[in-house]
């Protein structure tokens, strides 16, 4: 698990900067520092107004009786796709907006659900709770 952390933390900056200078051959640095920093500002209004969406439906839920289990992964979900977006690069922007738009959350939910059940039915997951 650790050799694959350190693989990510290296590999995907190294990328993000290629893809950075690719793109700052074409259109220039300046327009190339725009895009990073206007796609950083818009996801965090995304974050901001998701957030806040995720939460009156968690409130609903509760009203109605419900465990908001749903929004519990929703709110995760937008909680690492604003990370995401703060962090300087258009591959984690991409993946920020993926989270963050309900749309494609949806698909991503769906297959994070059915990765975390395997890994339960399985045993290569487990809950400890201790009282």
């Amino acid at each position: 698990m650790l050799a694959k952390l350190l693989l990510l933390f290296t590999i995907v900056p190294l990328l993000e900067l290629f893809l950075l200078f690719r793109i700052a051959e074409y259109v220039g640095g300046g327009t190339t520092v725009i895009i990073v920093a206007a796609t950083g500002f818009f996801g965090v209004f995304l974050a901001k107004s998701q957030g806040l969406w995720v939460l009156k439906q968690a409130g609903w839920a509760l009203s109605r009786g419900e465990m908001p289990t749903h929004n519990l992964l929703d709110g995760a979900f937008v909680l690492i796709g604003g990370a995401f977006l703060l962090t300087p690069g258009l591959i984690t922007d991409l993946a920020g907006f993926m989270l963050l738009f309900p749309y494609s959350r949806k698909y991503i939910k769906v297959y994070v659900q059915k990765r975390l059940q395997k890994m339960l039915e399985s045993g290569k997951f487990n809950i400890y709770w201790r009282n």
